[in-house]
C-alpha cells in the first residue's frame, strides 16, 4: 500500500515525522482524511485530535499515533502532510487532570472578564481544554 510522509511540529518541537497510511485531523470546516496522493491543500485546523495510522516499511499498518493540537495550519501535498500547530501534545502526554483544572480555570476567567478581549482569551483557552479532553476521551476508547 503508498504511503504519505507526515511531520507534526510545534513552536517547542518536531513531535512527529515517519511514513503513513492515512491521517485523520479537525479542520476549520470539519473533520479531514488525508490519504496518500490526495490533493493539495492548505487550511487552518481546529483543536482535537490528529490521528496517524503508522506505515511499517513494507508499508502494512503499524499502529496509531494521536497528537493533540491547540490548532495551526495544515499543508497536504501528493507525498507529504504537515501539521504547523500552535501547540501539540503527544497522546500519552496528556494529562486529564491538568486539563480539567485549565479548563475549571478558563470558566471562571470567562465568568469574571472585565473587557470583550478577556473574554475572548478566556473562551478560546476554554474551548481548547474543552478539546484536549474530548482528544483523551477519544484516545482512551482507542
Amino acid at each position: 500500500m503508498a504511503t504519505i510522509h507526515v511531520d507534526v511540529v510545534s513552536a517547542e518541537e518536531n513531535i512527529f515525522s515517519g511514513e503513513a497510511r492515512f491521517v485523520a485531523l479537525p479542520g476549520e470546516s470539519g473533520e479531514l482524511g488525508i490519504l496518500p496522493r490526495h490533493m493539495p491543500l492548505i487550511t487552518r485546523i481546529r483543536p482535537g485530535a490528529v490521528r496517524i495510522e503508522r506505515a511499517a516499511a513494507d508499508g502494512s499498518a503499524d499502529g496509531d499515533e494521536f497528537i493533540f493540537v491547540a490548532g495551526g495550519i495544515l499543508e497536504v501535498q501528493p507525498g507529504t502532510v504537515t501539521v504547523l500547530a500552535d501547540t501539540a501534545i503527544r497522546g500519552k502526554d496528556l494529562d486529564e487532570a491538568k486539563a480539567s483544572e485549565a479548563k475549571k480555570l478558563a470558566e471562571e476567567a470567562m465568568r469574571n472578564a472585565k473587557s470583550d478581549i478577556d473574554l475572548a482569551a478566556a473562551q478560546s483557552e476554554f474551548a481548547t481544554m474543552a478539546a484536549q479532553l474530548a482528544a483523551i476521551q477519544k484516545l482512551r476508547k482507542k
